[in-house]
């Protein structure tokens, strides 16, 4: 499956709080060799394989991400659906 966007969780070490980040597919490759993903900013990067595995990736100086992270695959948007969340809201 050629997966294109992620949503990236990043929860604290308690497990209490998270953030999610949604991800879309660049068409650069990770140190690992497989796809780099990045927000719309370009400041979190992360490699994802095709077993799941996640390697956030540092976009600029004193970054070191430290907590857990997990990759939720998010289905592709139909480009001919007006009413796709993506698009503005639902009638």
């Amino acid at each position: 499956m050629d997966t294109r966007r992620y949503e990236l969780v990043f929860s604290d070490g308690a497990g209490s709080a998270q953030d999610v980040v949604t991800v879309e597919r660049t068409a650069s490759k990770g140190p690992g060799g497989h796809p780099v993903y990045a927000d719309p900013t370009g400041i979190i990067r992360a490699e994802i394989s095709d077993r799941g595995e996640i390697r956030v990736l540092a976009s600029g100086g004193h970054q070191e991400p430290s907590h857990p992270v997990l990759a939720r695959p998010l289905a592709d948007a139909d480009p001919a659906d007006p009413s796709d969340g993506e698009r503005g809201p639902r009638p």
